[in-house]
């Protein structure tokens, strides 16, 4: 319904440029009308930024709009979040903790994660880890019929996201960004994905969250980085959009595929991760992301299907995937899209 329709704007590192972002926001709203609230990702606060901070901290100035913010990228902004779970920062400015959903009284859900990906162990207070992204993980996935959240929020970008992508620029998806936070992309399916840190603008082209003929069609996800507030390269660091939450909307609508979608970068990152340093748990592997009962089904099966054959017999290949989805060529099939038949042979 209209109703169920918000507009929201994003934004990049604001770095403790306060009055930058709140005066554009002004400009945007006096323009443009209200929008429900503000997203931050990336640094919201910096060293330097404790004299512009403390006339909002103490209520003398006051945020236009409903503000989220993430948590702390590095040590020295650490002091200005309180609470690790948290917490109301000042009027209208909330950061909304390590990691968790946030679902507003729209039944928007929006999926967070503070902080940088640890390098070592235990992770420093500003870092997330493993254990962090699977716990935010399965905590979505075991919620009856999940199809994805609305909205993911993360600070840094995800390792490999310009794979079959639009040019990403100075940006090497391949060296930079987080693994953990393609893994949790992956999984949560976001239907827009905000990230900054790295000080550019980038809109990758939509992606698929399902394999073409072998899955039900899925909504797409949008990638967005956004550049750091006041950039004196006029890179963009502000999104609008307007989003009808998923809860709400037709599942016919919501599967629409756009014409520039691509593959999902993170497959192949996917079918690594058990090879990597951290490997995923049983439940977070993969396969199991569509394909649960199936896969505890075999589990159940496979020491007494070795027994029968005796361990010295070759294991027998695996069988290629078989569509699970309606045939799209078939003619006799009432989805047959008869726009991609050049021809029809007898044989």
């Amino acid at each position: 319904s209209y109703r169920a329709v918000s507009r929201r704007l994003a934004c990049g590192d604001v770095e403790g440029r306060l009055e930058a972002i709140f005066g554009r926001v002004r400009a945007i709203q006096a323009k443009s009308g209200r929008f429900d609230m503000l997203l931050c990702v990336g640094n919201f606060f910096s060293s330097t930024s404790e004299a512009e901070w403390a006339e909002y901290r103490t209520g003398a100035k006051k945020a236009p709009i409903p503000t989220y913010v993430l948590g702390a990228n590095s040590p020295d902004t650490l002091s200005y979040f309180p609470d690790v779970s948290g917490c109301e920062l000042a009027e209208n400015i909330t950061y909304l903790g390590r990691r968790g959903v946030y679902s507003g009284c729209s039944g928007l859900q929006i999926a967070y994660l503070s902080g940088t990906e640890a390098q070592q162990q235990p992770e420093p207070a500003h870092c997330f880890s493993t254990k962090d992204v699977a716990e935010l993980k399965t905590s979505l996935l075991a919620t009856p019929n999940f199809r994805g959240v609305d909205i993911l929020l993360t600070s840094p970008w995800p390792r490999d996201v310009g794979t079959f992508a639009n040019s990403t620029g100075e940006v090497d998806t391949k060296k930079c960004g987080s693994r953990l936070v393609a893994d949790l992309a992956a999984s949560l399916k976001p239907r827009y994905h905000f990230a900054a840190l790295e000080k550019t603008y980038y809109e990758r082209l939509p992606y698929r969250n399902h394999m073409v003929l072998q899955e039900t069609p899925q909504h797409v996800t949008r990638f967005i980085a956004l550049a750091d507030v006041g950039n004196t390269s006029k890179k963009k660091y502000l999104y609008a959009f307007s989003i009808v939450p998923m809860s709400s909307m037709d599942p016919a609508e919501l599967v629409k595929q756009p014409q520039d979608v691509t593959e999902n970068p993170y497959r192949k990152l996917r079918k690594e991760a058990p090879k990597s340093k951290a490997p995923l748990s049983a439940e977070e592997e993969p396969a199991c992301q569509f394909f649960f009962d199936l896969n505890k089904h075999q589990g159940r099966k496979r020491p007494s299907e070795g027994k029968e054959r005796g361990d010295s017999q070759p294991k027998q290949a695996k069988k290629p995937p078989q569509p699970t989805g309606p045939c799209w060529f078939c003619l006799a099939s009432p989805e047959v899209e008869k726009h991609l038949v050049v021809s029809i042979g007898t044989h």
